[in-house]
C-alpha cells in the first residue's frame, strides 16, 4: 500500500511540474518520472533483493545522482542541491552494502528507499514557488549563464 501511496502522490507532482513548472522543474519531472518507469521495469523482471547488492537499483540511483547534480549545477534555482544531495545519499546504502556483507537487508531497503519520500513533496513546492515568482516578477529565469527566462512576459511573447 505504501508503494502506490508514494507512485500516486510522486505521479502528481510530476505532472504538476509539467503542467505548471519552469526549466528546471520540468526537467526533474523527467528525471523522476524516467526513474519510476525504470524501477517498475526492473521490478517486472527481478524482485528486489536486499540481501545482495541490489545493480538494478544501483544502476537508476547512479543516473538520479548524476542527473540531479548536472541539474543543480545548470538551473538557475537552489531546491535542486536538495534534489542532488537525496539522489546521493541512496548510493552510500550501495556502498555500505558493497562493504559490508553484514548488513541487514531491512536497513540496506530503508536507507535505499527512505529519502525518495521528499523528492515529491520538494517538486512541488519548487513548482509552486516557481509559480510565485512568475506571478511576481512576470518570469523567472531558469538556467545559470542564460537571460533566459522559463516563462517570459506576456508582452514580449
Amino acid at each position: 500500500m505504501r508503494v502506490a501511496a508514494f507512485i500516486l502522490i510522486l505521479l502528481v507532482a510530476i505532472g504538476y511540474a509539467l503542467r505548471r513548472g519552469g526549466g528546471p522543474e520540468r526537467a526533474m519531472a523527467v528525471i523522476a518520472a524516467f526513474m519510476l518507469l525504470s524501477d517498475q521495469v526492473l521490478h517486472l523482471l527481478s524482485p528486489p533483493e536486499y540481501a545482495n547488492l541490489d545493480h538494478g537499483h544501483l544502476a537508476i540511483d547512479v543516473f538520479g545522482a548524476i542527473s540531479t547534480v548536472t541539474l543543480a549545477l545548470i538551473a538557475y534555482r537552489f531546491w535542486p542541491m536538495i534534489a542532488a544531495a537525496l539522489h546521493i545519499l541512496p548510493l552510500l546504502a550501495h556502498l555500505s552494502r558493497y562493504l559490508d556483507i553484514h548488513l541487514h537487508p531491512s536497513a540496506y531497503m530503508i536507507m535505499q528507499v527512505a529519502l525518495s519520500w521528499l523528492v515529491p513533496p520538494l517538486l512541488m513546492v519548487a513548482t509552486w514557488r516557481h509559480q510565485q515568482r512568475v506571478r511576481r516578477n512576470g518570469n523567472d529565469r531558469s538556467w545559470r549563464g542564460s537571460l533566459q527566462q522559463s516563462n517570459p512576459p506576456i508582452a514580449s511573447r
